[in-house]
């Protein structure tokens, strides 16, 4: 048996006897990913909590998250959701939600545990019953549900809707309530996202825009069945990957919603662990206005563009910071990696051959063995039909350590390098490295954050139900 960060010893037999004997690398500790965070780091306005209800079976495992936006002002939400054509039920409702309201809600409920996916009508109505128990909670509850959901775990399982329902009646006023505003409430929701993640995801930043001081905070979980491909709630409706970013910014609704496309689409969109996309990524963001004055009007992209822009940086440089967690608790995961592809006709090239270099099986494994195996990445590279044909003979591919010493030059306008093998190895077997392939074909680039394919990932995912 593995036990996580203790190598251990695989055997395998052959009908002739001989034995085959595999030692597995020990999972770097993730625990300096997660720390303690200032109270006044976080954003004003909300409170939340985590709580254990009995989705999960160990009563010391959290799994349900309230947050509630307690500010007087009007709360932008915006989200984007997977692209899986089996949506799960969570998704459906939480769009609903959004179109209904204009782009307002004032509150986010979460399971883990169980998905609530491809489970039909009592799905559905599952849903709904999380959202409507939530609203009773908010201050001044309006008529129209203003409650987004999201659950994660095994697809295909009904919810313990009446156990679900009382953890959320909990948090009544009257009743047994652990709703704050502190960093160890902030820390008890995110955990209630955790399912095989091995550390809460939990980050806050402050950010100023005219001058005025406002602070982002967000949680995700996923660590396997991580290739997301979600966009805004109007769009076509591909990973489990729930986030919940909350600011104390007022921003209008559409223009959060614009902000958070831009933003997905060069974090959460540009992560991959399994190459596997799930029926239930969702990204939320809600913006209260807390910390604007009364009377300051929201940012909204035409009416004040640079504030807009400054904005829409911010965020997406929160969400792929949330993002990259993911990644370094990818299941089973002894590298993080950096794909870079500059170079390209478009953004889109750049994206497509950085995903196909993420998502490469060959790849990954390589990495994993520390085998500095670069025409794998070339081959991956030259799978992918791009809006312009890839000329060889202006490829470069490098190797980039993370020390600061120079990068190692694999492949330079098509002809292959003489390859020092021993500082190749060296960089390959770092914890954090990155791939770099140039192009030569335009001036558009993008990056993608992958992680290595090991032993232990096939074990995680061989017994996930038991």
């Amino acid at each position: 048996m593995f036990v996580r960060g203790i190598p251990a010893v695989w055997k395998r037999f052959s009908s002739s006897s001989s034995t085959t004997t595999i030692v597995t690398k020990a999972i770097p500790s993730k625990t300096h990913l997660h720390a303690p965070l200032p109270d006044s780091t976080f954003p004003k306005g909300y409170v939340l909590t985590g709580l254990h209800c009995g989705v999960k079976k160990k009563p010391e495992l959290l799994d349900l998250a309230v947050i509630l936006s307690t500010s007087s002002r009007p709360t932008s939400a915006a989200a984007c959701f997977t692209r899986n054509a089996f949506k799960a039920a969570p998704v459906v409702v939480s769009q609903e939600v959004l179109q209904r309201n204009n782009g307002r809600a004032r509150a986010v409920v979460v399971n883990s545990g169980c998905a609530n996916a491809v489970t039909g009508k009592q799905g559905m109505e599952d849903a709904w019953a999380m959202v409507r128990a939530t609203d009773t909670l908010l201050p001044d509850p309006q008529s129209s549900s203003e409650t987004l959901v999201m659950s994660t775990g095994v697809i295909g399982q009904n919810l313990p809707i009446t156990k679900i329902l009382e953890g959320i009646r909990s948090q009544v006023p009257s009743g047994s309530r652990t709703l704050g505003s502190t960093f160890e409430a902030w820390e008890r929701a995110a955990r209630a996202f955790m399912t095989t993640d091995t550390f809460p995801k939990l980050r806050a930043r402050r950010f100023e825009i005219n001058g005025k001081q406002y602070h982002l905070a967000g949680m995700d979980k996923g660590a396997g069945m991580i290739h997301p491909d979600m966009g805004p709630p109007s769009g076509q409706l591909h990973a489990t990957l729930l986030g919940c970013i909350l600011t104390d910014a007022a921003i209008s609704p559409r223009s959060l919603q614009s902000a958070l496309t831009y933003a997905v689409d060069r974090s959460f969109n540009s992560i991959s662990v399994d190459g596997d996309m799930s029926t239930n990524d969702t990204i939320i963001v809600l913006a209260n206005g807390a910390a604007a004055d009364s009377k300051e009007p929201e940012i909204d992209e035409e009416r004040d563009p640079l504030a807009y822009e400054a904005f829409k940086q911010e965020l997406t440089s929160f969400a792929a910071d949330l993002a990259q967690l993911v990644v370094r608790d990818g299941e089973g995961a002894t590298k993080f990696v950096t794909v870079t592809v500059e170079g390209a006709p478009t953004y889109k090239d750049a994206h497509a051959v950085a995903s196909r270099i993420s998502t490469s099986a060959l790849v990954k494994t390589a990495l994993f063995g520390e085998d500095a195996n670069w025409g794998r990445v070339l081959a991956a590279t030259g799978s992918i039909p791009l809006s312009e044909p890839i000329v060889p003979s202006r490829v470069n591919v490098s190797f980039i350590p993370t020390d600061g010493t120079a990068p190692l030059p694999l492949l330079v306008h098509g002809e292959p390098e003489k390859v020092d093998e021993a500082r190749a190895k060296d960089i390959i077997s770092q914890e954090d490295l990155e791939i770099k392939v140039e192009l030569g074909l335009g001036s558009e680039s993008a990056k993608y954050w992958t992680c290595d394919f090991s032993y232990e990932y096939v074990r995680i995912n061989g017994d996930y139900r038991t």
